[in-house]
């Protein structure tokens, strides 16, 4: 009977409420005030959102810097020192010649050619050229393929350097491009189109051939150079 009076009996309960919760706090309340952490009414415990588990120390990191050219290379060095106004090749141009290289690269080929930047021009993708490969026909996948068939497949083993250097075909048809440019007299920039013709104009490349053999022709450079009046946006 003592036992149930002194379970009915608020004033004897508290202190035994009370010591308990003295127990299951902890000895320092520094802990509570730490980003991160919250105590639940519920449980009576901490529950932490922070990792024990100290953060590695991360190393500054160097600012990265880029360079953007308007150019590519050429054969032509008193052009480009001469007072004669050189077109700027625009941005797909570019980056069709960078994919190119790339391509170059993931084949295995010591040289970047003239297959090279059909496959570049195709994996840029948004050039009016590449949209008129797609069309007629001719996509990534088979100029590939083609490019294995014509040039076989390099040894496993060899590391292409970081920029293959360009074979004549290949730099004869980036001065076409500027060329036929320039005779125009139109301002505005060296486009994927011209690339592409230029690609077409080394009848003895591997571009050409591989071009031809997916039904490229003369009619439909044609047709693609009427196309081409608009320039690139």
């Amino acid at each position: 009977m003592a036992a149930a009076h002194s379970l009915s009996n608020p004033a004897t309960i508290s202190p035994v409420i009370t010591q308990s919760e003295n127990k299951s706090k902890p000895s320092s309340t520094s802990s509570f005030l730490k980003p991160h952490s919250l105590q639940s009414p519920w449980l009576g415990i901490k529950l932490s959102l922070q990792s024990s588990k100290p953060r590695p120390h991360l190393p500054n990191h160097r600012p990265i810097t880029a360079t953007v050219s308007f150019s590519l290379p050429t054969a032509k060095p008193d052009r480009v020192a001469s007072t004669e106004k050189v077109p700027k090749w625009s941005r797909r141009a570019i980056k069709s010649f960078v994919m190119a290289e790339l391509e170059a690269r993931k084949l295995k080929y010591p040289t970047t050619g003239t297959e090279a930047f059909l496959m570049g021009i195709l994996i840029e993708g948004t050039s009016l050229a590449a949209k008129f490969l797609r069309a007629n026909g001719i996509t990534l996948f088979k100029v590939r393929e083609e490019t294995v068939k014509l040039l076989g497949k390099a040894d496993m083993y060899y590391f292409s350097p970081e920029h293959p250097p360009l074979t004549e075909a290949a730099q004869r048809a980036l001065d076409w491009a500027v060329d036929q440019k320039l005779k125009s007299g139109d301002d505005g920039e060296v486009t994927t189109t011209h690339l592409l013709l230029g690609v077409w104009s080394e009848v003895e490349s591997p571009g050409h051939t591989i071009m031809t053999a997916l039904g490229f022709n003369d009619d439909k450079a044609k047709e693609l150079t009427s196309l081409s009046s608009e320039p690139e946006s």
